[in-house]
């Protein structure tokens, strides 16, 4: 092991005097062991991080919806990061056509469940996080009994229903959820905590909010119809991972009642702001 200097002891050692766990949680003791000391030394030398921001990821539970082009590095950069569960939902097996953007899976992962293939990648990442799987396509009526038992959702879905029933079961069960939608060249990132106030007083905005209702069926073709840029999906997933680091770690401005929207072709990022009806 490689020796850890006397700044990085400093930072991992701080008392955890801040954290507040997540949703009332009972607090779980997260002491960092030498070889997480080493494995998370870029983070712990940050000081908006430090070992107090360590120990929060590790103490975290994050649900991942859905285990593809999104969800992949999502959940890739989750596990590099130490978060110390993640939840997988996918029903879906893994195909050869999901292997140009779903970077989780590899080519011997064809035919195995995603939920599966998902946890050996993560397993090979760091196996120090702990993978629970939930393989079946989440709907209105199983959507809150399950995201009760996490901190923060991650939303990697394809279809309107999913999102539509992950968003108001996050906002019954008072859980941020990190929403994100692709398509082409283009795609879409929010965070959406409607159970909170904002500093001007009023509630923020909600999925219903920002979308008040699904599009008729067929007005929004599928990436299978339309097709996707399959590095898009690793751009934006990416960002969907920062901004769930962010809210565990308690850093930074998340993108709260902003729409951050990223045209690839272009090269070029818009934020759009918007509030509750």
């Amino acid at each position: 092991m490689a020796k850890l200097d006397g700044r990085l002891w400093q930072h991992a050692l701080a008392p955890d005097k801040v954290f507040v766990p997540l949703y009332d949680r009972a607090m779980i003791t997260t002491a960092l062991t030498d070889e997480e000391l080493e494995r998370y030394a870029r983070h712990i030398v940050l000081p908006e991080i430090g070992g107090a921001g360590q120990q929060r990821l590790k103490r975290a539970r994050v649900l991942v919806i859905g285990a593809g082009g999104l969800g992949a590095p999502v959940l890739e950069y989750l596990a590099a990061a130490g978060v110390g569960t993640l939840g997988i939902v996918d029903d879906d097996s893994v195909s050869l056509s999901n292997l140009q953007r779903q970077v989780i899976h590899g080519t011997g992962a064809v035919g195995m469940a995603k939920t599966d293939s998902a946890k050996a990648a993560i397993a090979r990442i760091n196996p120090n996080v702990a993978v629970e799987l939930h393989n079946l396509r989440l709907t209105a009526d199983s959507a809150a009994a399950l995201i009760s038992g996490y901190d923060i959702v991650v939303d990697g879905s394809d279809n309107f229903e999913t999102r539509y029933a992950v968003a108001d079961a996050c906002a019954a069960e008072k859980r941020p959820l990190v929403h994100a939608a692709v398509g082409r060249f283009d795609g879409s990132v929010t965070v959406l905590k409607p159970f909170e106030t904002g500093t001007d007083g009023r509630p923020n905005p909600s999925y219903r909010d920002l979308f008040p209702e699904p599009p008729p069926a067929g007005l929004v073709p599928s990436c299978a119809v339309a097709g996707v840029l399959g590095v898009l999906t690793g751009v934006v997933g990416t960002l969907q991972a920062m901004e769930a680091i962010k809210l565990i770690a308690g850093i930074g401005e998340p993108l709260v009642g902003r729409l951050l929207l990223y045209d690839a072709l272009a090269a070029r990022f818009d934020t759009i702001r918007y509030k509750s009806i």
